[in-house]
């Protein structure tokens, strides 16, 4: 399973909000949309993300063993 839990706590250290994400960005609501209900991104979105916030990828997205 795909988690963004790490992007929120990202966004909130580097005070990146989603409104900013669309607004300054480019971003569609649709893509913030698929990022809260935790489903697929492309690897630009991933890209992109990473650039804006100046992290890494796990900085944004974990993978959660659904067996747990």
């Amino acid at each position: 399973m795909i988690s963004y839990e790490p992007l929120w706590k990202t966004m909130q250290e580097r005070h990146v909000t989603t409104y900013s994400l669309i607004h300054k960005h480019n971003f569609s609501p649709y893509t913030i949309t698929n990022l809260k209900r935790n489903k697929s991104i492309t690897m630009n979105t991933l890209e992109k993300l990473c650039r804006i916030l100046e992290c890494t990828a796990d900085n944004v997205v974990e993978f959660i063993d659904d067996d747990c």
